[in-house]
């Protein structure tokens, strides 16, 4: 973050300033929501949830060295030398001051949502536009209404260009993080199930993610997904151009899968306005055509030449815990994409199983959060398709993954266990452990299925 003065805060936020302190000149250095990692200098903001109340550690961040505070109340007595700005909220003021602060640069910045897919979508474009810019991304998981705004105050004169992700799970977000993002590139990568328990159809998903639109500036762009139907219905009717990208003939730029080595990568064909080459993808899966293309896209829209893409394409490195292959010794790779799960990057995740080039085949899977009265059903479609792309063996985590053990005994998956919770899995993995295997972990976030990831690195070090 560049400095800002408590005069230029106290405008940002519509504060208004409590006690004696008087020096509008004050410096601020940063922006810190947590009293335990305040530098001196740092404006401290206290959020207020169903569990805390960060008002509490005011004195304490302050003691710290905080320069001064936001608050949401009155005070009784104010630490001497140190400013208390109040604020009407101090969640939204959070929010407010990033969108003040972005509005200091003129970079452009890319925003990305989209159900599924939209980290990956994020990795590649940061990978592609750091061969000609410096980059400011979203990091881990910090896309949502406290993370997107403190990634937003770390923008500073030497970045050029900025790759911000948000995420949603309830009408209302994408509109309150593009307010302050205003993009001028927007991505959306597709639209599926991932929190349809509180927004009730994917229709209602897709104008939940549309709420970005008409926060993306006049002579900005549009990335969409062509091969998604529902993203396909906004032909002709965004309020700025578009691009659909996708395996489509209708699609603007296009991508088809040409090889690969079923263990580190795939080869895919881009034919674009200014680029028909084959690309290696240091990944696997046919759904990673379409944070390629994206990338690719953007790439184009901002200068960089066919063979530069091509180079940042070969640097992408997925965020932890996002399809990370594993290889270990007798042959077994370990797939861990335990971040998080819904039933289209379920899917795409157990095509990955299938491509890949162990003999023996192994899925475990645990709960998929927020499906709401669709969740059976949606797990039971999950199992299906194990037993259709020919899984040898799942391991179900969680009460709701019974559904997904149902459905895959009923597909024909050879060996089923259905296990209540992680420990009882745990103590089984030895079980499913063989040489030339391939074991692909997913669930959830809430299910923490990274602890059994973590098992199975140990029973396959001495593999």
């Amino acid at each position: 973050m560049e400095i800002i003065t408590l005069s230029q805060l106290l405008e940002a936020v519509d504060g208004r300033l409590l006690g004696d302190f008087d020096c509008l000149d004050t410096p601020i250095t940063g922006v810190d929501t947590d009293s335990r990692s305040i530098r001196p200098g740092t404006l401290f903001i206290p959020l207020t949830g169903d569990r805390f109340d960060g008002h509490a550690y005011i004195n304490s961040a302050l003691e710290s060295g905080a320069a001064g505070c936001l608050t949401d109340r009155e005070r009784e007595g104010c630490m001497p030398g140190k400013f208390y700005v109040q604020v009407a909220d101090t969640h939204r003021a959070l929010r407010d001051l990033a969108s003040w602060y972005r509005d200091r640069f003129s970079i452009p910045v890319i925003g990305v949502t989209g159900s599924v897919g939209k980290t990956t979508a994020k990795d590649m474009l940061a990978a592609v536009l750091s061969i000609k810019y410096k980059v400011l991304k979203t990091e881990g998981n910090h896309n949502n209404t406290i993370g997107l705004p403190l990634t937003l105050l770390e923008m500073d004169s030497s970045h050029e260009i900025a790759v911000l992700e948000m995420g949603m799970d309830r009408p209302g977000e994408i509109d309150y993080l593009a307010g302050a993002v205003k993009p001028n590139v927007g991505v959306i990568t597709n639209i599926g199930d991932a929190h349809i328990e509180r927004l009730g159809s994917r229709e209602n998903i897709l104008k939940a993610k549309c709420e970005m639109l008409p926060h993306i500036k006049k002579d900005g762009l549009l990335i969409l997904n062509g091969d998604d139907p529902l993203l396909s219905s906004l032909r002709g009717s965004t309020p700025v151009p578009a691009l659909f990208c996708g395996q489509g003939a209708d699609c603007d730029c296009r991508a088809q899968v040409t090889g690969g080595d079923r263990v580190s990568h795939i080869h895919c064909r881009l034919t674009m306005a200014n680029m028909d080459q084959e690309v290696r993808i240091p990944a696997l899966g046919e759904h990673m055509i379409y944070p390629t293309l994206i990338a690719a896209a953007v790439g184009e829209r901002f200068g960089l030449t066919p063979s530069q893409i091509e180079e940042g394409i070969g640097q992408f490195v997925p965020t932890r815990m996002r399809m990370n292959i594993l290889h270990r010794g007798a042959g077994i790779t370990i797939l861990d994409d335990t971040y998080n799960a819904n039933p289209q990057s379920m899917r795409a995740a157990i095509s990955v199983l299938a491509d890949s080039q162990g003999a023996y085949k192994v899925a475990v899977l645990g709960d998929m959060l927020e499906l709401g009265p669709f969740a059976p059903a949606l797990h039971a479609g999950v199992g299906e398709y194990l037993g259709t792309v020919g899984a040898h063996c799942l391991v179900a985590v969680g009460e709701q993954a019974g559904q997904i053990a149902q459905g895959a005994q009923e597909a024909g998956v050879p060996r089923v266990i259905h296990c209540r919770d992680r420990e009882e899995a745990k103590a089984l993995l030895d079980q499913v452990v063989r040489p030339d295997s391939t074991i692909l972990v997913k669930a959830s976030r809430g299910m923490k299925l990274e602890e059994l990831t973590a098992r199975l690195l140990e029973l396959t070090k001495e593999a």
